[in-house]
């Protein structure tokens, strides 16, 4: 075996693979009836948070009732995340347009 391959077989690969993105990126979830958005808020090296918001779906195609918003550290957003996976929820497109990013 070369040590190319066994560079591609490294474990540290694997795990990268499956670890969640150093950047964050915009998401939405849903189970059909509620749906949450997560946006990317502050990023930096010290403060990594995202912001949730949760809306309700509405009957007739309308856009989702917005309930509330949160801001979540990194780590926190991942596991809500994964937790919603986890009871059945999908990801999904965009159900509404969210405002935009304040500026800094």
């Amino acid at each position: 075996m070369s040590r190319t391959e066994v560079a591609d077989r490294s474990p540290m690969q694997v795990r990268d693979r499956e670890r969640s993105p150093l950047s964050p990126k915009e998401g939405w979830i849903s189970d059909g009836r509620q749906v949450l958005h997560f946006q990317p808020r502050r990023y930096d090296r010290w403060s990594q948070s995202l912001e949730v918001t949760f809306g309700e779906v509405m009957p007739g195609g309308e856009p989702p009732l917005l309930k509330h918003r949160r801001e979540l550290m990194r780590d926190e957003a991942v596991k809500l995340w994964a937790q919603k996976r986890q009871q059945g929820w999908r990801a999904c497109g965009p159900q509404w347009s969210p405002p935009k990013p304040p500026r800094a």
